[in-house]
């Protein structure tokens, strides 16, 4: 049975930049909603102090909840062989930190679309760098997820496997019991394609989902397309927002997951204008369960 995370997106800056937020108080905050579950961030200021890392996990489980995921984002297609290596070792470090923190799955990315890298160096590379981490992976009980990105707040470039056909590509390329694929709708409009049509096709390769909504604050999906490559950080012409007021078609997304027997956890990745907002998004989660018959735990 499904089970409902929430991620602290409106906190992002308070947790990894600035400091104006401590982990505990987003864990007080997480645990006054109906979830089973709260994905963790690898770039919290507060998880450079490996120590520590036992620590936020029991403050998780204190509360009845758990910690199954968690988000990283390695760059596997830059052209240097050592600075690939160097992401290869970051990663296994995150795989250590998920498993202290109890979790099962870290998420995995392609890397940056650098101007000049091909499709076939690019696959190689990702694909290449992914398997690299998969035995370490293995030895902790770890699944590797990929997800359908947009591009990372620090990056200056968009995904490499951001478009459906290369995604795809990157995902068949790989075949291992202990990778799948973090399904997220949203960031496929940013491709300029249906998310839909990306689900049909990997279905049965999704361990685990986001759900967010998008919306464009002005302009089109061609414009942000063109606008946005090369500029450092996250589209400006982008909001995240609420689930259920965006572009997402849910009625037919949890369908889908249905009809594969999805079983496994949906982490809520919007709420960006407040707490509130993602209560919300919580609440329009639950409530589409119901209708769709994809029955969540960590929800009444």
């Amino acid at each position: 049975m499904p089970k409902l995370a929430v991620f602290p997106k409106a906190y992002m800056k308070a947790l990894c930049k600035d400091g104006t937020m401590k982990i505990s108080e987003w864990i007080a905050m997480a645990s006054k909603l109906e979830v089973a579950g709260l994905e963790w961030y690898a770039g919290f200021i507060e998880m450079e102090d490996n120590n520590r890392w036992p620590e936020f996990k029991k403050m998780v489980e204190d509360t009845g909840k758990e910690i199954p995921m968690m988000c990283c984002s390695p760059d596997f297609t830059h052209p240097d062989k050592k600075f690939r290596k160097n992401e290869v070792d970051k990663q296994k470090k995150w795989i250590d930190m998920i498993t202290i923190l109890g979790g099962k799955y870290c998420r995995v990315l392609s890397g940056q679309k650098r101007p000049g890298l091909s499709l076939d160096e690019g696959i190689k590379f990702a694909s290449d760098s992914i398997y690299e981490c998969l035995p370490y992976a293995k030895s902790n009980g770890i699944t590797l997820i990929l997800e359908n990105h947009y591009k990372d707040d620090f990056w200056e470039y968009p995904e490499f496997a951001q478009k459906k056909d290369v995604f795809k590509l990157l995902v068949e390329s790989i075949n291992h019991p202990n990778f799948g694929v973090n399904f997220d709708p949203s960031n496929a409009f940013l491709a300029g394609e249906d998310p839909l049509d990306l689900l049909y096709e990997i279905s049965d390769r999704i361990v685990t989902m986001h759900a967010s909504d998008r919306y464009l604050k002005y302009g089109t999906i061609d414009d942000l397309r063109d606008n946005e490559a090369g500029v450092v950080g996250y589209a400006k012409m982008l909001s995240h927002g609420e689930v259920g007021k965006g572009m997402n078609n849910y009625d037919l997304i949890f369908k889908e997951l249905k009809r594969v027997g999805f079983d496994s956890w949906i982490s809520i990745e919007d709420g960006v204008d407040g707490f509130d907002q993602l209560e919300r998004s919580v609440n329009f989660v639950n409530k589409k369960r119901i209708w769709t018959g994809l029955y969540l735990k960590g929800i009444k």
